[in-house]
């Protein structure tokens, strides 16, 4: 799995785009962001035809409690 490394300069919102070779993997790194963040919760997995891999979007709050 490829993960962009971005350093946040404040707490906020994020969107992220979670790519994955399989739906397994893509499900088990949203599992995962929601132990550190609040998250959207496990978002449904998409396959794009003629593209490897799954996709799945994740939103995330970052801002304190």
């Amino acid at each position: 799995m490829n993960a962009a490394h971005v350093h946040l300069t404040e707490p906020g919102l994020l969107v992220l785009d979670i790519t994955a070779l399989d739906e397994e993997t893509a499900r088990a790194a949203m599992r995962e962001l929601e132990q550190l963040w609040r998250t959207s919760g496990v978002a449904p997995v998409r396959r794009v035809p003629g593209t490897a891999g799954v996709t799945a979007r994740l939103y995330a709050d970052l801002r304190p409690t």
